[in-house]
């Protein structure tokens, strides 16, 4: 398998990225890439004043999106380029969101939750220890969040850490990977993952993937152009995936974004 697709692409608007989309887009060329989705971390329209500290502002959206669209023109002919965003599901200002991201061009978004609840009010971090019933409470986040039907795929799903027994993990998390696979949403094998030797991707998360019958996708999760197309961690990736027979799916369908009604 080789990979032609990558939709996890950040850019410097997030604060923790660095390089040019066009750089981005360069090094996709190089690796032989026919499309590269842009998913930077989506601008939330918080109350109070809230400013997220990893996402673009909300006054930034219209630099993204017209930068993209310059870009995509001017390579229309070399490589098919997507404008999407990597957007958390928070219930108390999801409809806010979608009608601020609708309002300009958008390809698709992917759901990566970083914090469970609502990141502005009384939000925790997913990627720090919980207990079981925040594992819970997380898997049931995830699938309403996928419910709303607007989602392209889940990326770093098993970035939550639990310390949970196993028969705990494979209940709760195998809620999530059948909503999923009964949804035809794929879940990611995140490679920033991979290459940081960080905690994800997990093999029992993967096994469980291969076991119910899940499709699984490979993004770069990219914050620099040069692992815009991170070949060494897709061939990582892809070998957890054969290892537990789970179904890989390189080109995934865009699920179009429309404001809920």
């Amino acid at each position: 398998m080789q990979m032609i697709m990558n939709l996890h692409t950040h850019t410097f608007r997030c604060r923790h990225a660095s390089g040019t989309e066009r750089e981005y887009i360069e090094n996709a060329l190089a690796a032989g890439l026919t499309t590269l989705g842009f998913s930077d971390h989506v601008p939330y329209p918080f109350p109070n004043g809230h400013r997220s500290g990893f996402r673009m502002d909300c006054e930034q959206m219209d630099d993204y999106v017209d930068t993209l669209l310059l870009l995509r023109e001017e390579y229309k002919d070399r490589i098919d380029i997507k404008i999407g965003y990597e957007a958390e599901y928070y219930p108390a200002v999801f409809d806010d969101m979608l009608a601020l991201v609708t309002s300009r061009e958008i390809d698709y978004l992917i759901l990566g939750q970083h914090f469970l609840r609502n990141e502005y009010d009384g939000g925790l971090y997913a990627g720090r220890e919980h207990d079981a019933e925040m594992l819970a409470e997380y898997v049931d986040q995830l699938i309403e969040g996928l419910g709303t039907g607007v989602y392209t795929y889940v990326a770093h799903p098993d970035l939550f850490r639990c310390t949970c027994t196993d028969e705990i993990y494979e209940k709760e998390f195998g809620r999530l990977i059948e909503y999923a696979k009964n949804a035809g949403i794929p879940l990611e094998i995140n490679l920033l993952g991979i290459r940081d030797n960080r905690h994800y991707p997990t093999e029992r998360f993967f096994r469980l993937c291969g076991e119910i019958g899940a499709q699984v996708v490979l993004g770069c999760d990219a914050h620099s152009p040069d692992v815009t197309a991170d070949l060494v961690s897709f061939e990582k990736g892809l070998a957890m995936a054969e290892k537990y027979g789970a179904q890989v799916n390189l080109t995934p369908k865009l699920v179009p974004v429309k404001k809920r009604t």
